[in-house]
């Protein structure tokens, strides 16, 4: 949830720091600080953005080569200035920025309270920072040995940075749970939650894994201990991020960019996977699996959020490709309702970031009950990606916007592709019918390039819904999905509460709501279910509510019964989620823009959910 940042070598840390922050913004923004040591700590911390921040140190002298930064999403404390990361030991030798939660803090911190211990804040961090001081101090012992006993003490996440005023030469890492990436360059060393603020200054790369220690020594090399103090060899990757990627590149928003940047996203998640003039498709990641996949008796995907909604499109699309029967749980419910998993299960996992934290516990179960796990994120080296038997990423790109759009149709690119070489492999579909879909797969990226030109119309659309309270999107079949995906887009971004409803469901209560007020979002392609949908319109208009409908090209039916048409160029049933959520974006987009949201780093939201 929080960014990290951290720098040690001959660099000024300060310039580096501030930025690392701004490219881990997405993660949390609900204050920022940073430490700089010199001939003192000095810690500079505030409520608000990182341009709060930037404003507070601003004339301060924050010299150095050493340092550490942060940006938090809250979890333990209001989002204040005392609450703010770094924070200081108790005798404010030592300072500690975090990411994660201890979940036993509580306890922990009544201890320290008997020894005579004071606390500054109401964070989980500050006790974890005062529990190493004081076992360094009573043990007396190194501070990387103290790291190591406080962490076998904790219960919960982390992933922690701390720089020590008397030894101006080291900083000590740590991870369990939460993501953490060391950037090493010539006699430096780089700290971040993720690549993004590391990449312009090397692309070698150590990611750490869970219950890992590393000690950046300046002019020495990483050393990496488990908490248990067995020495690990660090796994030193070459990074391919393109620098352009975490730029606007004149775009007003990220959001924006990323919806735009679609049609290049899935042809990229389709590029040496789909061969359509040899009929091919294959996914190396999973080639060792595919078996497993083919024989499996059934399938669970797990997942949260807009990657739960790409989920039940891969289920509808498996289902009817492979006959193989698929169940879609949130991760956040999936642990805790004891699910029944059998060693012949797969369990595909999706997640953006490949660090959510409750879909990793799903992972986690379900790998401790024998089943398969196959992975879809798009980051590498991602703990997700790690943790998995197999997997494939969908190589959408870097994604900064909070609210995820080219991930979404990313990963519904990947289970097309992997229901399709099922389905071809088992031989439930027939080759006429397999090719038909392969083609038409192909000429999607170009359909959604045809589809992002409904903005104009959109922009028009959104000036006249701006001030709505409430909205309801509705669509059959592989058309619902899109629908709670887009409704889920209007209420990350713009604030406005909105539901998204199988349009059958409608009637059993929702339509209550519906009234001259009421903008419904009809997803009524000319495909499927198209004369039930009609039917769900007229209901619609009969109580006056007022109808925005995505149609095909040329629809006349639906044209005549909606008070607003966006048309999206015809396509196979089971592909229009691909074509049909475009509009959905860009709705939400420019509603957003209009009532003055902040689109990109939307209220209480982070991008990379690492908490449960």
């Amino acid at each position: 949830m929080c960014g990290i940042v951290a720098y040690i070598g001959p660099r000024e840390a300060c310039p580096i720091l501030i930025k690392g922050l701004h490219r881990l913004e997405y993660r949390g923004y609900d204050s920022a600080g940073i430490a700089i040591l010199n001939s003192e700590l000095k810690l500079f911390k505030s409520k608000g953005k990182v341009s709060d921040l930037e404003e507070l140190i601003a004339g301060k002298d924050l010299s150095g080569t050493v340092g550490i930064a942060h940006t938090r999403w809250a979890t333990h404390g209001e989002p204040n200035d005392v609450n703010a990361h770094p924070h200081y030991s108790f005798s404010k030798n030592l300072a500690i920025i975090h990411n994660g939660i201890i979940e036993n803090y509580a306890p922990l911190k009544q201890e320290l309270l008997k020894r005579g211990f004071t606390f500054q804040s109401e964070t989980d961090t500050e006790v974890l920072i005062h529990l190493i001081e004081d076992i360094q101090l009573n043990e007396h012992v190194s501070l990387d040995k103290a790291v190591q006993i406080a962490l076998n003490q904790v219960v919960g996440a982390y992933a922690i940075v701390i720089i020590d005023k008397n030894d101006p030469d080291t900083l000590i890492v740590a991870r369990k749970g939460s993501p953490l990436v060391v950037g090493i360059g010539e006699n430096e060393f780089f700290v971040a939650s993720d690549a993004t603020p590391i990449v312009e200054y090397t692309r070698e790369v150590v990611y750490l894994n869970d219950e890992e220690i590393a000690i950046l020594r300046r002019n020495d090399e990483l050393k990496i201990r488990t908490i248990t103090n067995i020495a690990k060899t660090p796994y030193v990757q070459t990074l391919e991020i393109n620098l352009s990627a975490l730029e606007k590149e004149g775009f007003e928003h990220f959001m924006l960019k990323e919806i735009y940047e679609q049609p290049r996203s899935i042809r990229d998640s389709m590029r040496g996977r789909l061969n359509v003039k040899s009929g091919v498709v294959s996914l190396g990641g999973i080639i060792e699996y595919q078996q497993k996949l083919i024989s499996a008796k059934r399938i669970i995907i797990v997942a949260c959020g807009t990657s739960w909604h790409a989920g039940i499109v891969g289920e509808y699309l498996i289902e009817e490709l492979a006959r193989i029967p698929v169940e879609v749980e949130y991760a956040s419910e999936f642990r805790y309702r004891n699910p029944v998993i059998y060693e012949d299960d797969v369990v595909i996992a999706i997640s953006q970031s490949g660090e959510t934290a409750d879909t990793l516990a799903a992972i986690e179960l379900a790998k401790s009950k024998g089943a398969t796990i196959i992975g879809i994120c798009n980051v590498v080296g991602s703990s997700i990606a790690r943790a998995t038997h197999a997997g494939s990423y969908t190589h959408a790109g870097p994604e900064i916007g909070v609210a995820s759009t080219k991930a979404f149709t990313a990963q519904v690119t990947l289970l097309t592709l992997m229901a399709l070489m099922i389905a071809d492999r088992k031989g439930t579909i027939s080759k006429s019918r397999y090719h038909q879909i392969i083609n038409e797969l192909e000429a999607i990226p170009g359909k959604v390039e045809k589809t992002l030109l409904v903005n104009d119309k959109i922009i028009e659309l959104a000036g006249i819904f701006k001030d709505s309270r409430n909205a309801l999107y509705l669509g059959r079949g592989y058309n619902f999905p899109v629908a709670m995906e887009g409704a889920l887009k209007l209420k990350e971004i713009s604030y406005i509460h909105a539901e998204g409803y199988p349009a059958a469901e409608m009637k059993h209560g929702p339509i209550a709501l519906i009234d001259e007020e009421m903008p419904v979002v009809i997803i009524a392609t000319n495909k499927g279910t198209y004369e039930k949908v009609v039917s769900n319109i007229q209901e619609v208009k009969a109580r006056k509510g007022k109808i925005i409908a995505i149609v095909t090209e040329g629809d006349q039916t639906v044209k005549a019964l909606a008070d607003h048409i966006i048309e999206v160029p015809e396509t196979e049933e089971m592909l229009v989620p691909l074509i049909a959520t475009i509009p959905l974006q860009l709705l939400s987009y420019h509603i957003a823009v209009m009532r003055g949201c902040n689109v990109d780093q939307p209220r209480n939201l982070a991008k990379s959910v690492t908490v449960e």
